[in-house]
């Protein structure tokens, strides 16, 4: 059986290749996710000037439980909500080493619905 510290070491390998491939611009930054136990947490980061333009999670919203479907689908619309009002409206996707299923998918679905375009 894989440990916990062995599969986010595993996750945090499979992020840096997939970072070094995608990066973020100003004209079309870059949509990071980041799943915990608990929470689900999602970063708009311009990697050019090395800024965080955007951000949401289930803890900042103060919903019930964090670390399910329905949470991330509130967070993925959040932050393409908060991204709009800045005037971002194309991003690049990074699942963050996650396997594209579950809260991952129910984000990015939900964040496409709101209008961000990826």
């Amino acid at each position: 059986m894989i440990s916990q510290r062995n599969r986010n070491e595993i996750r945090q390998r499979i992020h840096d290749r997939i970072r070094a491939k995608v990066a973020g611009t100003t004209e079309r930054p870059r949509l990071n996710v980041y799943r915990s136990l608990n929470h689900i947490y999602a970063q708009v980061i311009d990697d050019g000037k090395g800024i965080t333009v955007v951000s949401a999670s289930s803890k900042a919203s103060k919903l019930k439980t964090g670390g399910n479907v329905s949470a991330a689908k509130e967070v993925g619309k959040l932050v393409a909500e908060r991204a709009q009002e800045k005037g971002i409206k194309k991003v690049v996707f990074d699942r963050g080493g996650y396997l594209y299923h579950g809260r991952i998918k129910a984000l990015a679905d939900a964040a496409r619905e709101a209008g961000l375009e990826f």
